[in-house]
């Protein structure tokens, strides 16, 4: 399976149209797209920019997004809030929304909301979608303090996804190993970054993609 992984656009809706170009280079399986559609935008905002994007797309709402954004958008786009799907064989549970932050944006939830929306519905070996980043992993703002969610990270040590995916720190897109989990952080849409995933075989291969020359 090929996945095109992309998350906080920001409502940068001029990168639409590089979107749609890695959508036919690529030609993923879905587009899994992490949250931060808009910039503290609306539910109408949010559902017009995926309108815009080509393909099969699964969709989480980001902390910059507002709350009603899954309802919204589930005419353009597969919500995946607090859900799970499968796509060939590999099951995807999502759960969008920042953790608890100092700015209070629109869409955050309590470290116990987190565990409680994503438990039941992960799997061991599954491929975790979420916005905000696990504890310690891809979640290291400038000043080299993590600001992940300890609730997906006890997630990730508990049902040992084979990827999981996050955005929501800009700074610290990568990739890095957790345990056996592979974490990815593609980077912000609005800045042109996204990552291309294949899962064959229970092996997963990454390609970060970042403007040229970065």
């Amino acid at each position: 399976m090929k996945f095109l992984v992309l998350t906080d656009l920001h409502q940068k809706t001029e990168n639409i149209p590089w979107i749609n170009s890695l959508v036919d280079e690529y030609s993923p399986d879905a587009l899994l797209y992490l949250g931060d559609i808009t910039d503290l935008g609306t539910c109408e905002q949010a559902k017009e920019i995926l309108s815009q994007i080509k393909g099969r797309k699964i969709v989480l709402p980001g902390n910059c997004d507002p709350t009603g954004t899954p309802a919204e958008i589930s005419s353009v786009a597969e919500d995946l809030h607090g859900k799970s799907t499968e796509i060939g064989g590999v099951y995807i549970a999502g759960l969008g929304g920042g953790n608890i932050s100092p700015f209070n944006s629109p869409f955050e939830l309590t470290e116990e909301e987190i565990d409680g929306k994503l438990r039941p519905i992960s799997k061991k070996g599954m491929l975790l979608m979420t916005h905000a980043p696990a504890y310690d992993t891809l979640d290291h703002i400038p000043s080299g303090v993590p600001v992940g969610s300890k609730a997906i990270r006890t997630i990730i040590d508990e049902f040992k996804p084979i990827l999981a995916l996050s955005g929501h720190i800009h700074e610290d897109y990568g990739i890095k190993d957790l345990g056996g989990t592979i974490c990815v952080n593609p980077g912000p849409a609005m800045d042109r970054r996204a990552a291309v995933i294949t899962i064959t075989d229970d092996q997963v291969a990454v390609k970060l993609i970042g403007p040229e020359g970065a």
